[in-house]
């Protein structure tokens, strides 16, 4: 500062996340519509240990912990057939999707005390689909008064868990 105050001494608390960064930067994110190892949804499945964060796994869809949530145990239910578009599903996975996202909404309740959820999926860039080229459906659990001035002023989500620890609760009850 040029007041020459120390840094945290003008009364501000700081939260810093530069994990966020990443994200922001658009890091990592396939810029491309192609299946394989620079998609996101399609290595997820193959992942083990401490770097999966699937929760759980169907015959025609898995549900995964978003890495960068809007809110603790922000799930989403994707199609391991790297598709873009939902009108492209077969019936077979579009019933599982579905019934992935309810088994998603159950366990958020039971685990977290959801009283709401938030359920939908971008179609496309121009939708704000953060990886168009594999179909993804987010699954956001809420809370009363989860949205407080901390996103709105500071332009910063607090997420009161880590990852791997909300993971560890959702498969245990799903």
């Amino acid at each position: 500062m040029s007041d020459g105050l120390p840094p945290g001494s003008d009364g501000w608390d700081r939260l810093w996340t530069p994990h966020r960064m990443a994200y922001i930067k658009g890091e990592n994110k396939p810029t491309h519509t192609d299946a394989g190892d620079e998609c996101a949804f399609c290595t997820a499945p193959s992942l083990e240990g401490g770097a999966s964060l699937v929760v759980a796994r169907g015959e025609h869809v898995y549900a995964v912990l978003n890495l960068y949530p809007y809110n603790a145990g922000h799930l989403m239910v994707c199609p391991y057939r790297h598709v873009a578009d939902y009108t492209d599903l077969t019936g077979d996975e579009v019933a599982e999707l579905a019934a992935y996202t309810q088994r998603a909404m159950t366990t958020l309740r039971s685990v977290s005390g959801a009283q709401g959820f938030n359920i939908g999926m971008n179609q496309g860039h121009v939708a704000g689909a953060g990886i168009a080229g594999h179909l993804h459906q987010h699954v956001v659990p809420r809370w009363g008064g989860d949205t407080n001035f901390m996103p709105v002023i500071g332009r910063t989500k607090t997420m009161p868990q880590l990852l791997e620890a909300t993971r560890d609760l959702l498969v245990a009850v799903w």
